[in-house]
């Protein structure tokens, strides 16, 4: 017989199942459709502001961008389930509006209709995301291949070098009339042998080294690993010179100086980025005439107007955004088309600031903001150094792609020349973002699926 309490203790004793964390596919599917909705809204105050009629496309818009969303939510349902989600949503969202944003501009010009290509350039960018969703199983696999991401990054960044100017910036490639970026593309690349490189020598740069005279509190590492930062940093000074494009160069070596302090928790590190990098600007914004009247432009951007010259770019900007106030004129109603050649890509803010206002422009930066904060919670919550640290740069350069082209269009900073995560018009821009999006799923997936039994962080 078994004597009497045992039967009790070994009931405590006996391990509990453990409870799985919930999905939360249906709340992401339930999100995807309300971005699809949203955007379909918004195609048809278009029409109805231009035209007095929905647009006879609209059925077909929202068909496409509904199937292409319902594609990536499978693809994370079947390989990802237990990803963030809220990415997949956002990232709808924004390349919806960026659609909408793009139809619009295009009624002001009729001979040039880029809101098709886009939706295109969108296909093929969901369908990159699908693939890395189904094909990439485990994101550590990216680590092995750290040093071929940089070789294929720095052959990216050379090859617009052997190609014509556009618009003052040697960035594009231009072939039978095709044209991509690579730059878009390198900057993924970089972010993973940053996060390869920085998650193999974490140690040595945090703790090994010499102390700077008199400054015991300042240690530089190693020749041997501080090699590669400054062969960094003259790679983004190289690629300002040769390419005259002072947001590229801004953005890898900007994403680097980040990783840098996430990777040792050194302060530093982020003050010597900042004097390198402002170094580097400087000289180059003096002796660089196309950058040089950048900078004039937004010392003074009304200095062509009180020259008799009519308003510049980033002037007519300004009166875009002054013109929209709170609530905006409207989708449809603006005059921001004045802006010229840009206004699809550069400047495509400057619409959404004027017809949207000051209430959907915060809307729009705080999509931003929860498409980056989801992706550092993401990398936190991993315990393995790569995964944290790559989750943590594709943050990183969203949020710092989003600040430099909000900075420049509202005179903040000097205009660069770069393309607004999702919005703007630019296939390479929208088909990388949709890859990092779906690393970002990835990198959740894994954090999440680490605590099975417990509460995600």
């Amino acid at each position: 017989m078994t004597p009497a309490g045992t039967g009790t203790a070994v009931a405590a004793q006996a391990p509990v199942p453990a409870a799985g964390l919930p999905r939360r596919r249906g709340i992401e599917l339930a999100l995807i459709v309300v971005a699809v909705l949203l955007s379909v809204y918004g195609y048809c105050a278009v029409g109805l502001a231009r035209h007095g009629s929905v647009p006879p496309g609209a059925a077909g818009y929202g068909a496409g961008l509904g199937v292409l969303a319902l594609l990536a939510h499978g693809a994370v349902r079947l390989r990802a389930p237990n990803a963030d989600p809220l990415l997949l949503p956002i990232g709808v969202l924004l390349n919806g509006l960026g659609l909408v944003l793009i139809y619009r501009l295009d009624l002001e010009t009729p001979g040039e209709r880029a809101a098709t290509t886009q939706l295109v350039w969108s296909t093929l960018g969901v369908t990159l995301f699908i693939a890395v969703a189904l094909f990439l199983r485990d994101h550590r696999v990216l680590q092995r291949y750290a040093y071929v991401c940089v070789a294929a990054a720095l052959a990216l960044l050379t090859l617009p070098i052997f190609f014509p100017a556009v618009n003052g910036a040697r960035i594009w490639i231009r072939i039978a009339g095709f044209s991509i970026q690579p730059g878009e593309f390198a900057k993924v690349l970089l972010a993973v042998f940053f996060a390869a490189y920085l998650a193999d020598n974490r140690n040595a740069l945090a703790y090994a080294g010499r102390q700077v005279w008199r400054f015991r509190r300042i240690q530089l590492p190693t020749g041997r690993v501080l090699g590669p930062i400054l062969a960094i940093w003259l790679l983004s000074v190289g690629v300002l010179i040769l390419e005259r494009d002072l947001g590229t160069s801004l953005l890898f070596f900007g994403l680097f100086v980040v990783l840098l302090y996430v990777a040792t928790g050194r302060i530093g590190w982020i003050a010597v980025g900042l004097v390198l990098a402002s170094f580097g600007a400087v000289a180059v914004g003096w002796l660089e005439p196309h950058v040089h009247s950048r900078v004039e432009d937004w010392l003074d951007p009304f200095a062509t107007i009180d020259a008799g010259l009519g308003p510049n770019q980033l002037a007519q900007s300004l009166f875009a955004f002054a013109a929209g106030g709170i609530l905006g004129t409207g989708l449809g109603l603006g005059h921001s088309i004045l802006i010229g050649f840009a206004a699809k890509s550069d400047f495509i803010l400057a619409t959404a600031g004027e017809e949207l206002g000051l209430l959907g422009l915060s809307a729009i930066f705080l999509l931003y903001g929860l498409l980056v904060e989801r992706g550092y919670r993401a990398g936190l919550a991993l315990r393995e150094p790569f995964g944290r640290l790559l989750a943590v740069g594709l943050a990183s350069i969203v949020a710092l792609q989003v600040f430099v082209i909000a900075g420049g269009v509202t005179g903040l900073i000097p205009l660069t020349g770069m393309a607004m995560p999702f919005l703007a018009q630019g296939g390479s821009s929208v088909v990388t973002n949709w890859a990092i999006v779906a690393l970002l799923i990835r990198v959740s997936d894994s954090a999440r699926s680490q605590y099975d039994g417990q509460v995600a962080p």
